[in-house]
């Protein structure tokens, strides 16, 4: 059960956080990834929407995370 807990928490503790801190930032960040992701298609469609979006997105998630 140890072993269980270890590949549930290992990397969180790496990255400094525990693992419901680590749920929701990365929940967080696969929203914001599915957002662009979204914008994107959109824009592929209909070029004259969402010119900028999927490029402000990267450009937070780059800056906050």
């Amino acid at each position: 059960m140890k072993n269980m807990k270890n590949i549930f928490t290992a990397h969180p503790s790496a990255a400094d956080e525990t693992y419901l801190q680590h749920l929701k930032r990365a929940s967080v960040f696969s929203g914001w990834m599915l957002l662009g992701s979204l914008a994107c298609l959109v824009h592929a469609v209909f070029p004259f929407l969402f010119t900028e979006t999927a490029s402000r997105i990267v450009s937070k998630l780059y800056i906050s995370y």
